[in-house]
């Protein structure tokens, strides 16, 4: 069991010590749950009353904290508590699963593919011809890579993932499992004699580096050319990005929200749970798009947008006021 002393984890944190502990710390842990020997952390002053009642000896904690850690118990203060704590767990994150070899014998690797130096490939892979795997990079069992496709440095496959021919991923990428990237993207016309006509999807799929892609989410390959999610963009879990949509730097998309083909977003755009973006649709840099929201026409740089169909944050307040207002007028 790992365990360390507060000096040593303040000396990763670099903050600042108030109070005392002579605890060993064994783990960390959410306030309401933690024992003596674990260590939490309050980021946001609306939680330190939770912390007279926590067993935890150690929290980080934001500079503004207005509360004693008590005694016995201490607190490390730093400028961004919730930053800090990542730091705390990467200290006590168990081992990834391990490969006893680099390349697993039933890995299925075509005579034309490139492995790069520290590359690891795991059992029942498929990994097609002309495919180039980067230094470094670890593909878990049962990842499936088709012809031609690039997979940058020091990049994670998780288990189930598919990346259909062509397609080409960045350095230090994840993909979580049953990650789909370059399905065809949905297109159809109707036709009198044949019916739904499929459209040949003949794109690809570019991903930058540092990209993050949730649990069985879908990047859709585009129809002409190429979908596009920029460096840094995290995308969670059960997502869909349709067809030639193109994501600027640092975008967030959070688990259920969807893309329709050809929508494009500016850098640093959040996408909240369960919002749908129209096709052809464009979001300016650094606009935000809340959870459940319905995006039907353009948005500026900078905008927060809510409902269905989303406005402008403060006016879908107001409506919903009135709408309240009336409902409870109704009742009298």
């Amino acid at each position: 069991m790992k365990s360390y002393t507060i000096q040593e984890i303040n000396e990763i944190l670099k903050g600042e010590i108030v109070g005392n502990t002579f605890q060993s710390i064994t783990a960390p842990e959410q306030l309401e749950a933690a024992n003596e020997s674990e260590i939490s952390f309050i980021g946001n002053k609306k939680y330190e009353k939770f912390w007279s009642a926590s067993k935890a000896c150690v929290a980080v904690v934001n500079e503004d904290i207005s509360i004693e850690p008590g005694e016995d118990r201490a607190f490390i203060k730093v400028k961004n508590a919730d930053l800090a704590m990542s730091q705390v767990l990467e200290l006590f994150a168990p081992p990834t699963p391990l490969f006893t070899i680099d390349i697993h014998p039933t890995a299925v690797i075509d005579p034309s593919a490139t492995i790069c130096n520290g590359a690891r490939i795991g059992a029942g892979c498929y990994i097609g011809p002309k495919v180039i795997i980067g230094d470094n990079t670890t593909i878990y069992p049962n990842v499936t890579i088709l012809d031609e496709c690039t997979i940058g440095k020091n990049t994670v496959i998780w288990s189930g993932t598919v990346i259909r021919e062509r397609c080409h991923i960045g350095n230090e990428c994840i993909l979580h499992p049953n990650a789909t990237i370059g399905a065809d993207g949905f297109g159809f016309r109707p036709d009198p004699q044949r019916g739904l006509v499929k459209i040949p999807q003949i794109g690809n799929v570019i991903i930058g580096n540092g990209v993050e892609i949730g649990a069985n989410t879908c990047v859709d390959r585009g129809k002409f050319s190429s979908t596009v999610l920029g460096d840094g963009c995290k995308i969670d879990n059960l997502v869909q990005i349709g067809h030639n949509s193109k994501l600027g730097k640092f975008c967030i998309m959070a688990g259920n929200s969807g893309l329709a083909g050809s929508v494009t977003l500016g850098n640093g755009v959040i996408i909240g749970g369960s919002a749908s973006i129209k096709d052809h649709t464009t979001i300016g840099d650094g606009a935000i798009v809340g959870a459940g929201s319905g995006v039907t026409g353009d948005i500026p740089a900078g905008k927060t947008m809510l409902g269905y169909p989303a406005v402008e944050a403060r006016d879908a307040l107001k409506q919903w006021a009135i709408l309240k207002r009336l409902v409870n007028e109704s009742k009298k």
